[in-house]
């Protein structure tokens, strides 16, 4: 008799033993064995004088702050963009998110194809109920369409609230990328830092102490020295990030800015009484004159910490919160997703990724992958419903790499779920994803009809096979070119694809027809949200 395979907890660590023996630290993520912990990377920098937050501060110190000291406002008028960097190489296309034809989403693979993407004959997206005559199998309330039975799916709609998802719309890129390597150039961090994405207190977030500050990599035309990461990975490390030293101990918030203030004004007297035949720069000044400034604004901005603490945040915790005391308690996933949408979406922190481990998920049956790409998308829900609880828009960007492909063989396990076990890597299979909320309604795609849209909301396609056609965009077989399309329609958003080429002298994605073909939506804000 065949014994049964329990179901491996999301956590446990993943054999292969077609694999090499993992020793690098990539290799030990994709297949679990190290968590992919959460960090954050930026500057100090400060918000405008129109933020409330700002009201302590007098007139002549937030004028300094304004104009000389060049300091950010909140979010710097941009959108908040999240990535999902799923290390391993996850299924996204037709099991998660479907994938078609030249025609969009809904130009459908043959049967084969399908088995291949892990659905069986009985469960493939176009099938019809002969009773209802619809095909129950396709869940587009997201906009975008997801298989009815998507792990992502079902993740993401547990934690947005209904009325939310309506406000939610997205698009598909197939395209090609290496397995089980963290050479991949996926990250887009560094360009949307490029396209103008800041933070009231850090410029980028990430999930690793590395160079791109997730698992994969960055492109190295696009990394900024300047925004490397700082690696935090709890919500107590968050709260961290700011001190504001002793003297709130013993003043009151109001007083200690007082003090500040007066220790830059007395600074600045006495390095205007220096003698004129003393040659000084005038960027020292402005040097010693910013720096009390910053300081001041940090005591007025930050000097209570539960400003910053997810864990204190009503809306991320507790019995009205996105997550239950015991999620966030007994899951490093979820205070990892909490402490980086908790910088993100409320601006003191411009972008982020969240790097998930253990996703190298060709065990041989379905069950493991279904429960790790249920966390996932509990993880993704929860981003877009913390965004929609505190009224600001969100880019949200799930990619991995490579990809896996099933040999047809059915798991009947309770999470198996009747579909197809992933048995190997398949790059060809792979595909990449986002999902933008938009507080006022749903964003729009391009296109004056249906057909038009779908072939906006699919940028690229797979053949009939589901392999991906490598030559329907410049991103299907070069994930350099793949981060330029998603920062291309991070820009989008903000009506400013007219600044690409200057902003990217050097990108790939052709001229600009080739551009407005890879463009998704209409703009949701002009320019930035504080315009």
């Amino acid at each position: 008799m065949t014994r049964k395979q329990k179901t491996l907890h999301p956590d446990a660590p993943l054999l292969h033993a077609a694999h090499k023996r993992p020793v690098k630290r990539r290799d030990l993520i994709a297949q679990g064995m190290l968590a992919g912990t959460g960090s954050l990377l930026g500057t100090s920098v400060l918000s405008v004088l129109s933020n409330p937050l700002y009201a302590d501060l007098s007139p002549d110190v937030a004028d300094l702050r304004d104009n000389l000291c060049g300091l950010r406002s909140q979010g710097n008028g941009k959108i908040p963009f999240i990535c999902f960097d799923l290390a391993g190489g996850v299924n996204i296309s037709g099991s998660n998110v479907l994938v078609g034809g030249p025609g969009g989403q809904q130009d459908f693979l043959s049967t084969e194809g399908y088995s291949k993407l892990g659905l069986p004959g009985d469960m493939v997206p176009n099938l019809v109920n002969p009773d209802s005559q619809t095909r129950e199998f396709i869940n587009s309330e997201l906009g975008l369409s997801f298989h009815s039975d998507s792990a992502f799916l079902r993740g993401i709609l547990e934690k947005v609230s209904v009325g939310n998802r309506a406000n939610i719309n997205g698009a598909v890129i197939p395209a090609r990328s290496e397995n089980d390597t963290g050479n991949n150039p996926h990250n887009p961090m560094y360009g949307i830092y490029k396209a103008g994405a800041g933070g009231s207190l850090l410029d980028l977030i990430g999930s690793r102490s590395s160079q791109s500050g997730g698992n994969s990599m960055a492109p190295m035309n696009l990394i900024t020295p300047a925004a490397l990461p700082t690696k935090v990975d709890r919500p107590t490390d968050v709260t961290g990030l700011v001190d504001v030293g002793d003297l709130l101990n013993v003043l009151s918030k109001e007083d200690a800015v007082k003090v500040m203030e007066s220790i830059q004004r007395v600074s600045t007297m006495k390095m205007n009484q220096v003698d004129s035949q003393v040659s000084r720069e005038q960027t020292i000044d402005d040097s010693v004159t910013c720096s009390y400034v910053k300081s001041a604004d940090l005591a007025d901005r930050f000097g209570n910490p539960a400003t910053l603490d997810p864990t204190l945040d009503t809306d991320i915790v507790g019995p009205t919160g996105i997550f239950s005391q015991q999620e966030l308690d007994g899951d490093r996933e979820f205070q990892k997703t909490a402490s980086v949408m908790k910088m993100v979406i409320n601006g003191y922190a411009g972008a982020g990724t969240i790097t998930m481990g253990g996703y190298d998920y060709h065990t041989g049956d379905r069950r493991t992958g279904e429960v790790r790409d249920l966390r996932a998308g509990r993880c993704m829900g929860a981003c877009l419903e913390y965004a929609a609880r505190v009224g600001k828009p969100l880019m949200m960007y799930v990619f991995s790499d490579g990809s896996v492909a099933s040999n047809g063989m059915i798991d009947d396990s309770e999470d198996g779920r009747g579909k197809g076990q992933w048995t190997g890597d398949n790059s060809s299979t792979a595909a990449s994803f986002f999902l933008v909320f938009n507080p006022g309604s749903r964003p729009q795609l391009i296109g004056a009809t249906p057909e038009i849209q779908a072939q906006h909301q699919q940028l690229g396609y797979m053949r009939s096979d589901a392999s991906v056609e490598t030559n329907a965009t410049p991103a299907a077989n070069n994930v350099n070119l793949l981060v330029e399309t998603v920062i291309l329609n991070y820009m989008a958003l903000h009506d400013e694809v007219g600044q690409f080429d200057s902003l990217f002298p050097a990108h790939g994605l052709g001229n600009s027809t080739i551009i407005d073909s890879l463009t998704a939506f209409q703009p949701i804000v002009s320019g930035s949200l504080n315009s």
